[in-house]
């Protein structure tokens, strides 16, 4: 919440609580006893909606307008895409939960579903609070199976993000290829970080597979958010989430921002299910 609170105030945005009692939907839709059901529902909008005034309250955000909504609908993702579909956020701010007593957050299915359906950029919020001022780091693939489209919006969302934050922004980028055969690709990257002003001591060229290079650059760094593409490569946008993206979620413990390709349109539309 502190975060979201510090990204709207940082660039007047105004912000939206948004919670669904899924399980609860879920028990209500497979009730026995038909009886009772709409009732059931109402009540439990209600208290989601006094938990989210509470937590607003707590916010003490007087400069930051915020509004709260409450469903109890089920599947989770999906009630959240059809949420975002209406409402049409510039982002979605979820949190990563820690269980069985890990250091750091491990994305549910839910959470897996959200970044493959939800149509705007996705930031999964991990528990550890941001450095003062805080670092991050834009995660680009140059190479020739990655469209430039998602790429440069990567980095132009960085760039944003970091200049409403006072951050500190780096480029890395995952070479396989031989350094000899890489000389394009690395121009290529040169080029794209000159375009938004960043310097070429803050771009950083790892050599091997993306998968084993980047967890230990990223942790040794210790960056605070991290900005990547949402999506497999050589897609129309339908590709479940990457090898990549799996094997950061599962090793860091920073704060992820998903970046769709232009070209996304969700599977899930704006009707009920």
């Amino acid at each position: 919440m502190s975060k979201a609170v510090g990204l709207a105030r940082s660039f007047g945005a105004s912000l939206e609580l948004f919670l669904c009692d899924a399980e609860q939907a879920y028990v209500l839709g497979h009730a026995y006893d038909r009886g009772g059901i709409g009732a059931a529902r109402v009540a439990s909008v209600a208290e989601a909606r006094r938990y989210l005034s509470d937590v607003r309250d707590a916010a003490d955000a007087g400069d930051v307008q915020i509004a709260i909504d409450a469903q109890c609908e089920s599947p989770l993702y999906e009630t959240v895409v059809r949420k975002v579909l209406r409402s049409a956020p510039d982002m979605v701010i979820k949190d990563i939960a820690a269980p069985d007593g890990r250091k750091h957050g491990t994305p549910d299915p839910n959470d897996w579903q959200l970044m493959r359906t939800c149509p705007a950029t996705l930031m999964l919020s991990a528990r550890r609070p941001w450095r003062d001022p805080p670092r991050f780091v834009a995660a680009v693939d140059v190479s020739e199976g990655e469209s430039a489209d998602v790429s440069r919006r990567v980095t132009e969302a960085a760039v944003v993000l970091a200049r409403g934050f006072g951050a500190e922004l780096h480029v890395v980028y995952g070479e396989t290829a031989s350094v000899a055969q890489s000389a394009a690709r690395l121009e290529k990257l040169r080029r794209q970080c000159d375009e938004v002003d960043i310097a070429p001591e803050r771009t950083h060229v790892l050599h091997g597979q993306p998968e084993r290079t980047l967890p230990g650059f990223v942790r040794e760094q210790g960056y605070d958010l991290l900005v990547l593409g949402a999506l497999a490569h050589r897609s129309a946008g339908t590709t479940p989430v990457g090898t990549l993206t799996a094997t950061l979620l599962d090793a860091l413990d920073c704060d992820f921002v998903l970046v769709k390709p232009p070209s996304y349109h969700s599977p899930i539309d704006t009707a009920a299910g």
